[in-house]
């Protein structure tokens, strides 16, 4: 026989023995860039509790998750702005908001030293309207006192693509400003009125790193890895206040949470709560079509809700609240496996 019947004879084994004779199955996934980090380790850690599936999940941002589910073509979606009443009807079946842990939508900027600014909503906002233009614009250096400041032009940074990210952060500004909220809006995707656009938190941070006197908003745990410096945002109660996994689960305890799960806990009230936060959600159908994918869907969330969450703290995520949590688990055990 020859050398290279055998090498074929050989891989040919490993294929089975690596793949169709363990009976692994593949989920898909697809959507928001806000949790990727968390979900990644979680479907690294699964692995190791079930080898029989792997998770296969592109962080293309939000609004694609929604038109994937809605179009099928993954397993399941991801988003960190809850599905609007018309996309869900879209849907050909049912699908279900499981919310799996909260997280922070931060400012970031590249200045020189980058100190710490404080900043309150509406100076937020008329940044990104483009009146306010200048780091060294009283309504910046009023609330930053002894920081020196650049004359410079500030140059925003944005989503250029569909994000939940945006649309907490533009939620947010709606509350603040009522030239934002007639003027743009809350979406996962907006018009704009000034700044550079990047694609996903990583897209958005690496152009803040690489421009000098940049603004923008990204999810912390980018900023945290990045070693990007972050603003205290003033919250409802007036307080400044840095973002944590305890700013967020204090904001995520005043939040008032429908049986749908569909929510807001931007500009939340209490002294101690971030004002820039949000749940990020899996999308997944009530009704599993695929029998053995289904199981194994509800098996990994069943997971996720409780080994997982203890994960979300050492990543710069709030892990949910026990009461909540019960919730959701409960949602989760009203998943259909089978046709």
């Amino acid at each position: 026989m020859t050398l290279p019947k055998i090498l074929g004879m050989f891989m040919a084994g490993c294929t089975l023995w690596g793949g169709s004779a363990l009976g692994q199955l593949t989920m898909t996934g697809a959507g928001a860039t806000f949790p990727y980090p968390i979900y990644s380790k979680w479907f690294d850690e699964y692995a190791k509790v079930d080898p029989s599936v792997r998770f296969n999940y592109q962080s293309i941002g939000s609004g694609g998750g929604q038109k994937q589910i809605i179009k099928q073509t993954v397993d399941f979606g991801a988003s960190d702005g809850p599905m609007s009443d018309q996309n869900l009807a879209k849907a050909p079946g049912k699908i279900l908001h499981i919310p799996t842990v909260a997280g922070a939508v931060v400012i970031t900027y590249n200045l020189p030293g980058n100190p710490t600014l404080k900043l309150d909503g509406p100076t937020i906002a008329n940044i990104f309207l483009g009146t306010i233009t200048k780091w060294s614009d009283p309504a910046i250096a009023g609330q930053n006192p002894g920081v020196q400041l650049p004359d410079d032009d500030i140059l925003v940074v944005h989503r250029s693509d569909g994000s939940g990210t945006s649309f907490i952060f533009t939620d947010y500004l709606s509350k603040v400003s009522p030239d934002w909220k007639s003027g743009v809006g809350a979406n996962t995707a907006v018009k704009w009125p000034v700044g550079l656009g990047a694609d996903g938190n990583d897209g958005v941070s690496g152009q803040i790193q690489q421009t000098p006197g940049a603004f923008g908003y990204v999810e912390l745990v980018y900023a945290v890895q990045n070693k990007m410096p972050v603003a205290e945002i003033k919250n409802a109660a007036g307080n400044y206040i840095s973002p944590s996994p305890d700013s967020v689960t204090a904001a995520l305890a005043s939040a008032q949470i429908p049986d749908d799960f569909r929510f807001s806990m931007t500009d939340p009230p209490g002294a101690n709560s971030y004002p820039i936060a949000g749940v990020t959600w899996l999308l997944v159908y009530q009704k599993q079509e695929n029998a053995d994918k289904g199981k194994k869907m509800v098996e990994f969330l069943n997971w996720a809700l409780t080994k997982g969450e203890d994960m979300a703290s050492p990543l710069d995520y709030a892990p949910l609240p026990e009461p909540l949590r019960e919730r959701v688990l409960k949602r989760i055990a009203e998943i259909q496996v089978g046709g």
